[in-house]
């Protein structure tokens, strides 16, 4: 079950919506909101309010005289109850 979220996001957008207690994840393309919101309160232990998802059009990418597309895959931004927070970096 936790196969479903691949990675965080971090880039500039992302880095920006942290404030306002907003956290982007890569999730698999096949995951519904439910899914993604159930997965996220069980293993950060958190008070989700709200998931919005959007896939990203496929880029194409070509290698020597092959031509082939990127994989697919879907972008979450979970927003958090005030007060709760997801630790995305280790302290150095």
């Amino acid at each position: 079950m936790i196969d479903i979220v691949k990675y965080p996001v971090l880039t500039e957008k992302a880095t920006r919506l942290l404030e306002n207690n907003q956290y982007t994840f890569d999730v698999d393309p096949k995951a519904n909101k439910i899914t993604i919101k159930a997965l996220i309160e069980d293993f950060f232990n958190v008070k989700v309010l709200s998931v919005n998802t959007h896939r990203p059009p496929r880029k194409k990418r070509r290698i020597g005289r092959s031509e082939g597309y990127r994989p697919n895959y879907k972008r979450v931004i979970v927003t958090l109850k005030t007060g709760d927070s997801i630790k995305l970096l280790p302290e150095t």
